[in-house]
């Protein structure tokens, strides 16, 4: 059985890996500012003053119009760096210059904080392949954000970043895999039960 969803999830992870990558470019300038309006929106409904967030890769719907504004409003921004282990080191955002981590995955270049860094904010806004309406979030397969998630302290509001036709009816799920509290899209804010 676990195979089967080991299957189920490498190939849909292939599907949606291959919509994002033929998004044309005015696709993604509109997705851009409806998306950027709405994790604003989203950050003013919370009320949170500290966020753990991620710079997008080119292919991920962004974040990084979101992370300006936000950051110009004077709300603190945690960025995941990942490290070889599977835990996710922190540092804030400063919109200043950009490495990449142990994945190639951008990240900043301010000071380095502990994996406990993040459960001193209010919101989580993470990235995924896939979500269902039952707010289980499918990644893409390394396990870095569900390990976080799961060990978080009082877990505050988590939301993951997605296309609007990345929210689906149901994603193959394993039992290590944690649920979501809603979704972001350019579309708008979808709340969902967090099983």
């Amino acid at each position: 059985m676990p195979d089967d969803i080991d299957q189920a999830k490498r190939a849909l992870r292939a599907e949606l890996r291959e919509r994002r990558r033929i998004r044309t470019s005015t696709e993604r300038t509109q997705d851009e500012a409806a998306l950027t309006a709405n994790l604003t929106e989203l950050l003013h409904r919370t009320g949170a003053r500290s966020i753990a967030a991620y710079l997008s890769t080119p292919d991920e719907p962004t974040t990084r119009g979101f992370l300006r504004d936000a950051d110009a409003e004077g709300v603190r921004i945690l960025l995941p760096i990942s490290r070889a282990d599977g835990l996710l080191d922190w540092a804030t955002y400063d919109g200043a210059e950009e490495d990449e981590d142990v994945l190639g995955m951008p990240t900043p270049t301010s000071e380095l904080l502990s994996p406990l860094a993040i459960n001193e904010v209010d919101l989580i806004l993470v990235p995924a392949a896939s979500v269902d309406r039952q707010g289980m979030r499918m990644g893409w397969g390394r396990g870095y954000f569900d390990k976080t998630l799961g060990s978080v302290e009082g877990c505050p509001p988590v939301y993951a970043v997605i296309f609007d036709d990345e929210l689906v009816d149901t994603v193959p799920s394993e039992r290590h895999d944690v649920p979501v509290d809603g979704v972001v899209t350019p579309g708008g804010i979808t709340e969902l039960r967090r099983s």
